[in-house]
């Protein structure tokens, strides 16, 4: 067991540090340009090449995309319960306790853990938490609904097309497979270097409301992963992979669009900065209790 978890916690570590160490020695990194190649080329072809050649029981992805979706709905529930108990502004913080990483860190990490059937069921989850956030989280920060900016999402583009094959069960042409696994493939090594990069230039403002803060979306998500999984009846992999997703931490995406509306971004990126070190931290622990 001490191997397998070594054998999935260590690419992770190695590929954020890299990022990491690489920006404090100042190599120089264009985190915009690399955020668009991921976000508007690898990971919808990673999407379309997972989905369209998807050999997982249609059923478990299901059943694991719509308790994705009741997860959504309850971690904005308490979240904002919270909030309002502690006298916080939900602009500020409400999006980031709903938002978990389930894309740099959630994806890879079920991938290695979980294999390709891990990397399926992920990219179940990391789907409905990018279109969530793009409207939910974006309408949360900036008070104004924007489905602009949800059509401008080419992983919802990928998505639709992954579904006609996923639909009619055929496969995609050889060289539509070739090109989408060689693309999607930049994804993930991407993502975690990015996500090295981003939490070494990201500054922590207000350290213990960000601990505070940090704490409880990592405790809520677990609980609220483990009791939905529960009520759900979630067994093996989608049971871990459920798990993991949901108690990732805050995700990156938070912080930009809290820079970009001025909903406290100095906060919200100390809550990213705190909350994936806490994961880190505790993921050997995590991928135990999920494995």
């Amino acid at each position: 067991m001490i191997g397998e978890l070594f054998s999935v916690v260590a690419p992770v570590f190695i590929c954020a540090g890299i990022g990491f160490a690489w920006e404090k020695f100042g190599r120089g990194y264009d985190v915009d340009l690399v955020t668009n190649l991921v976000t508007t080329v690898g990971a919808p072809c990673l999407v379309f090449h997972t989905l369209a050649n998807l050999e997982v029981d249609r059923e478990a992805f299901a059943t694991i995309v719509g308790a994705a979706v009741a997860a959504l709905a309850v971690f904005a529930a308490l979240g904002a319960l919270i909030l309002r108990l502690a006298r916080l502004p939900q602009r500020s913080y409400l999006p980031a306790l709903m938002f978990p990483n389930v894309g740099n860190v959630g994806v890879p990490i079920n991938y290695l853990a979980f294999g390709d059937l891990g990397l399926a069921l992920a990219i179940g989850v990391f789907t409905v938490y990018v279109v969530g956030q793009f409207t939910v989280g974006v309408a949360i920060a900036s008070g104004t609904v924007s489905l602009k900016a949800l059509a401008r999402l080419p992983l919802l583009y990928a998505l639709a097309a992954a579904l006609v094959f996923m639909v009619s069960g055929t496969v995609p042409p050889e060289w539509i497979n070739a090109t989408t696994d060689l693309l999607g493939g930049l994804t993930i090594p991407l993502m975690l270097i990015t996500l090295g990069i981003s939490l070494a230039r990201l500054k922590v403002a207000s350290v213990p409301r960000s601990v505070a803060l940090s704490v409880l979306r990592l405790v809520m998500g677990f609980a609220v992963g483990v009791a939905l999984a529960w009520a759900l009846g979630l067994e093996g992999a989608v049971r871990g992979v459920f798990i993991i997703e949901m108690a990732m931490p805050v995700a990156v995406f938070n912080y930009l669009f809290a820079q970009r509306y001025k909903t406290a971004p100095e906060e919200v990126a100390g809550m990213v900065v705190m909350s994936t070190a806490l994961t880190f931290a505790t993921l050997p622990l995590l991928l135990w209790f999920a494995l």
